[in-house]
């Protein structure tokens, strides 16, 4: 994993909602590799403290955003040099958890990445059908100016590029810390799905309706079902996790859950945008 030039990032507790850069390297496996890369991270990991079980794990519901041509996708497709992407998570069950906006940039290698964190009843807004993403002066104070700052800015960037929702994705999160690092993370995401969509609604955990799997042999470009491993580090990456690539002899991938949802359906399942009422002057770079 490269250097990052920049002044150590903060601890693992104070990161959470807060502007972070990072680098990113993913990786897809074969699942019998998981258990030996657990056994391997075990003297240098801890479990993430949100993911439940033995295994520590959740599951991530997140829309994605897009501009009536899909330029946001097409980024990652094209390998734009800096590109970003607009999307709404939620984690675990759903029901009453927190609402996370999320506005993702990458730059080069560097990953800069914002949320705002709001309610259920905050994102849904008065129930006059006007998506509050759209719509920022109907939104009540949230819980802390940074939080305001962020989603007004996550607000500002959809309605300049005209994004609508247009996909959902959904997986299971297997995740850990670095035990003795300022920022270090590793996670595994499995039964990795995808439902094409134009609510702004998110759905529960318990709708099961449509969803496609995305982790195929077609999925993934490779000759197994897999995971996507992935590790997250600010500045030099922990010796540990350098090792740990080299001792199973991991192979860097691009992958991108929300642009191969976009391949999947376009390839097999005719994906059509529907462009109406969505015109807009300008363009993803030029945010």
């Amino acid at each position: 994993m490269p250097r990052l030039n920049v002044d150590a990032g903060p601890s693992r507790k104070d990161v959470k909602d807060k502007i972070i850069e990072r680098y990113e390297q993913k990786y897809i496996i074969h699942p019998r590799l998981v258990p030996k890369i657990r056994e391997y991270i075990r003297p240098f990991c801890i479990p993430d403290p949100n993911g439940k079980g033995v295994i520590p794990e959740y599951t991530v519901t997140t829309l994605q955003l897009d501009t009536p041509t899909m330029d946001l996708a097409l980024a990652k497709e094209r390998k734009t040099f800096a590109r970003f992407k607009l999307r709404i998570r939620t984690y675990g069950k759903g029901g009453t958890a927190p609402v996370f906006l999320e506005l993702k940039r990458k730059v080069g290698g560097i990953i800069i990445k914002s949320r705002s964190k709001m309610t259920r009843s905050q994102y849904a807004g008065n129930n006059d059908g006007r998506p509050i993403v759209l719509h920022p002066e109907v939104s009540p104070m949230l819980k802390s100016p940074i939080d305001n700052n962020y989603f007004l800015e996550f607000s500002r960037i959809a309605r300049a590029v005209g994004a609508r929702p247009k996909m959902l994705i959904r997986y299971v999160r297997e995740s850990y810390f670095g035990a003795n690092d300022d920022y270090a993370r590793l996670t595994f995401d499995r039964r990795i799905c995808y439902r094409p969509t134009r609510s702004w609604e998110l759905p529960g955990i318990d709708d099961n309706d449509g969803w496609r799997p995305m982790d195929c042999q077609t999925g993934l470009n490779r000759p197994f079902a897999g995971y996507v491993f992935e590790l997250k580090a600010m500045r030099d990456a922990p010796r540990w996790m350098l090792e740990l690539v080299e001792r199973f002899n991991l192979t860097t991938t691009g992958f991108c859950k929300y642009a191969t949802a976009w391949r999947l359906e376009t390839i097999f399942r005719g994906f059509e945008y529907d462009s109406g009422g969505q015109n807009t002057t300008s363009t993803p770079n030029s945010i």
